[in-house]
């Protein structure tokens, strides 16, 4: 038990520094990134007020039974819709260019550091899979970086605000909701950490078939010439079944 409880916090500061090492390639772009976050916030303030809005548009627009109220309160609607479009572009739009600008710097970063390492190194490590760890590897966080980050984000500021707005109007209604609120997270984060495990293990599983690809289609002509064909076929296709049963895992945990 207290093995696993160190193998856990060992691996919550291994995912830690991950997002350390990424930090330094984020600031560059401090502007960009202050400019998603402004667009971030405002989409979330905006999300928040369209249910004030409908409750305007109900109570003082249709109940008010004069057309220049409803007019009015038609007016304030749509401009919260057209500013909640306009955040929500602004969001996406530099969100998923840090994730573009962030990951194509790490490529290169990678690839620097990788051509100077030691000979030695690519005798114990399969081109192909090098390769994989550069491109899909890094499309992978490019996918955290440029969506799902921000996806999070959003979530907690409308989980805050409304929370905020629900103890402004029912404080009685809002204590009953935080009462359920940990019969939700407590399953969400355990299968979330289960996902995490799984979606590491496809990664690798799918870098190493990468790597057998790239290494037998590198020697074809010796693999040709000592005709291993039917052995390297066998050598792969347990590769694929392996990959195919990680992800068959993956999949059923998500669909959970």
């Amino acid at each position: 038990m207290r093995q696993s409880t160190q193998k856990n916090h060992r691996q919550n500061r291994r995912n830690i520094g991950v997002l350390r090492v990424l930090l330094p390639f984020l600031r560059p772009y401090g502007k960009q990134a202050a400019l998603a976050a402004a667009a971030l916030l405002l989409a979330a303030l905006l999300t928040l007020s369209i249910g004030q809005g409908v409750r305007l548009l109900i109570d003082q627009g249709f109940a008010s039974g004069t057309v220049a109220a409803l007019n009015q309160t038609l007016f304030y609607f749509m401009v919260i819709i057209v500013l909640l479009s306009i955040s929500m572009f602004m969001r996406f739009y530099w969100v998923s260019w840090l994730g573009e600008r962030v990951i194509a710097d790490l490529r290169q970063a990678v690839f620097d550091h990788v051509i100077h390492l030691h000979p030695g190194f690519f005798e114990t490590n399969l081109s192909g899979e090098i390769q994989s760890r550069i491109t899909t590897d890094t499309t992978l966080l490019q996918t955290v970086i440029g969506t799902s980050l921000s996806m999070v984000l959003r979530n907690i500021l409308l989980f805050i605000g409304g929370i905020m707005w629900m103890l402004v109007t029912n404080p009685k209604l809002t204590s009953i909701v935080l009462l359920s609120v940990p019969l939700v997270i407590t399953p969400l984060l355990v299968l979330g950490r289960r996902l995490r495990r799984l979606s590491r293990d496809s990664q690798d599983t799918i870098a190493e078939v990468g790597g057998f690809v790239g290494e037998a289609l590198k020697n074809i002509k010796v693999l040709q010439a000592f005709n291993c064909q039917a052995q390297d076929k066998n050598l792969f296709k347990q590769r694929v079944t392996m990959a195919f049963s990680t992800g068959v895992q993956r999949i059923r945990q998500r669909a959970y």
